[in-house]
């Protein structure tokens, strides 16, 4: 009998998916969501300059894209102030962690990370055998005094934090990030997720140097920018880690027409201002409707809230599937105790007023 031989590494794996995407979840419930407010996707779209770029680019997508992405991370680095050597573009944050995941953790090597944190990370974690460590948020926010602590006692190779946060929204001012460095142990790097950064409070985003060897930042066109679908992200580090990507990463699994995109998106400020702008009175939208119904919305800085539902992750789950059985997609954090929340995308005015609608019928059922 013939058969692949797995690694013993892949035997071991569950076969687990980080999200269930909402397609998957309509196919399996045989409905379609009426409001998708669930992914953290930016429902008031991409620009219509990069949309524009991408419907020219259409017509030449017989030719690969651009390994390098020369256009597109020369345009980077000139918004971000750092060479284009500091720059690498890639799948998304989902794909670039994955490569500097491949990148450092051998099986065994130790990683920190927060519990309930980003769950894809942990994902790539788990698949080339790394030891996940994960320590409890502090007051709804990561650690990461408690996270530096604990690398430097496993002699962890990578520390995972997203700033803002998910998926509960908060966030801490760049400059205390910078500070906490400090302490990082010899040999760990620190991964500062930034996905949702545009969204947040000036001061939010870690300014450090480029070539400081601590640290590694990850940014995406997937939020803000509203291009989720087409995949692009981008990781500013030190030029030798940056440069490092180029022995593992997929040289051409970059899009020809989402390269055009991003590179559109970038040109187009006042949209991105726009879309910020809705994304806040969406935010409050969402934090009135909380209050309506005798729940508490946390503080965010990112496209979604996360409400707490005032009791514990059972019940959370209760409203939740209510709200999923009435069409309204939206998703919940993880791990205790931030599982007693229920976390919601911002979404258009039509979209928040089913979830308005919905949600008194939800705690209805769950309190049942």
């Amino acid at each position: 009998m013939t058969y692949p031989r797995y690694t013993r590494l892949t035997r071991s794996l569950p076969a687990s998916v980080p999200f269930v995407g909402p397609e998957v979840q309509e196919r399996a419930a045989e409905m379609r969501f009426k409001a998708r407010l669930g992914a953290n996707e930016n429902v008031f779209g991409p620009s219509p300059l990069a949309v524009a770029a991408m419907q020219a680019a259409a017509s030449d997508v017989w030719k690969y894209g651009d390994s390098a992405s020369f256009d597109l991370r020369h345009a980077l680095a000139a918004r971000m102030g750092v060479a284009p050597a500091n720059i690498v573009v890639g799948e998304g944050i989902d794909g670039l962690l994955g490569y500097l995941v491949r990148l450092l953790v051998a099986p065994g090597d130790a990683v920190v990370t927060s519990d309930g944190a980003y769950p894809t990370f942990n994902y790539h974690v788990t698949g080339y055998g790394g030891a996940l460590h994960k320590l409890p948020y502090r007051d709804d926010h990561e650690d990461p005094a408690a996270l530096i602590a604990h690398a430097a006692a496993v002699d962890a190779k990578l520390i995972y934090l997203a700033n803002p946060d998910n998926p509960m929204g908060s966030w801490h001012r760049g400059a205390a990030l910078a500070r906490a460095l400090d302490d990082l142990p010899e040999g760990c790097l620190m991964i500062v997720d930034e996905a949702y950064v545009e969204f947040a409070p000036e001061g939010t985003a870690l300014s450090v140097d480029a070539e400081d060897p601590r640290v590694i930042r990850f940014r995406t066109f997937s939020k803000a920018y509203g291009m989720a679908g087409a995949r692009v992200g981008y990781a500013i580090g030190a030029a030798d880690l940056i440069a490092a990507f180029e022995r593992v990463r997929n040289h051409f699994g970059m899009n020809r027409a989402a390269q055009a995109g991003a590179l559109s998106a970038l040109d187009d400020a006042d949209w991105l201002a726009r879309t910020c702008a809705r994304v806040a009175a969406a935010r409050d939208e969402i934090t009135r409707i909380a209050g309506e119904n005798g729940l508490v919305a946390l503080p965010s800085a990112t496209n979604f809230v996360s409400v707490d539902c005032g009791s514990d992750g059972d019940f959370a789950r209760a409203v939740l599937a209510s709200l999923t059985a009435a069409g309204i997609f939206v998703r919940m954090p993880f791990a205790a105790p931030q599982d007693r929340c229920i976390r919601v995308s911002c979404g258009t005015p039509e979209e928040l007023a089913l979830l308005k609608a919905a949600l008194p019928r939800a705690l209805a059922d769950a309190r049942a």
